[in-house]
């Protein structure tokens, strides 16, 4: 089975938590995205990765014509409910079903790290770019700029054995990203950081929303559900405040973004 269509599954499981719990808190990242990229009337953007609709909404509500793609059919149908202008559509990032050179701005928030190849898939975002157009991912900053790191730490510590691949911190190092842009072929080459705070009402919200996303899908067809749980919620109880809400101040996010 493809890494794609993997994703997919582990991504459709639980979409609600993360529609909409997880999800919006991430709007710092988008917002600073979209700033960006100058995302405006009359420009046609491809929201790659788009989930539930959270970045599609915002583009919209700035006048631009949203397309938008996602593995996971499962949180595709809240896009569509959320964005009516919107289309949307079931594929992966190293093959889009557009043709060449149909965007202004090809918008990628936590989702290149999700594909098999990444230079192959910033090959295929150039090619449904348009001449003079943009594109531009997002993922998790450097780990210690990111409190939430505890959480990825307590969930890798219940592993039987440790995960394979980088991590979620693999494209966040140093200039990885860029790099990987430079390696594709792209130039004018620049980036960002932004701050996303992580608040939650209580734990049992967190938990929603957060055991909804692939990675811990992933993770619970290796471990049980109260194993995970009670070891994410022991490495959050520093971040409790006092009326019983989780609030994790600091989660710099980057971006990376090029002109064609």
């Amino acid at each position: 089975m493809k890494k794609a269509e993997i994703q997919g599954q582990l991504w459709g499981k639980s979409p609600n938590g993360w529609a909409e719990v997880q999800e919006p808190l991430h709007k710092p990242l988008w917002e600073a995205m979209l700033n960006a990229t100058n995302v405006g009337p009359g420009m046609v953007l491809l929201d790659v990765g788009c989930g539930s609709g959270g970045s599609s909404i915002l583009a919209s509500e700035r006048g631009a014509e949203v397309h938008g793609i996602d593995v996971a059919e499962a949180l595709l149908s809240f896009a569509i409910l959320r964005v009516p202008k919107g289309v949307f559509k079931v594929a992966d990032i190293e093959n889009l079903p557009y043709e060449d050179d149909t965007f202004d701005v090809i918008f990628a928030a936590n989702s290149l790290q999700y594909s098999e190849n990444r230079v192959a898939a910033l090959h295929e975002l150039k090619r449904v770019c348009k001449p003079n157009g943009q594109i531009i991912a997002g993922l998790f900053g450097e780990p210690d700029k990111v409190d939430y790191r505890v959480v990825f730490k307590a969930v890798r510590d219940t592993m039987p054995e440790p995960p394979k691949g980088g991590g979620p911190f693999e494209l966040s190092v140093s200039n990885k990203l860029a790099s990987l842009f430079a390696e594709a072929g792209l130039t004018n080459i620049a980036s960002g950081e932004v701050n996303c705070p992580f608040e939650y009402a209580n734990f049992e919200t967190f938990w929603y929303g957060n055991v909804s996303a692939g990675p811990f899908q992933s993770m619970l067809q290796l471990v049980s559900e109260n194993e995970l749980k009670s070891a994410v919620k022991e490495a959050v109880n520093p971040f409790r405040l006092e009326d019983g809400r989780i609030l994790i101040p600091q989660n710099i996010f980057k971006y990376v973004y090029a002109n064609i």
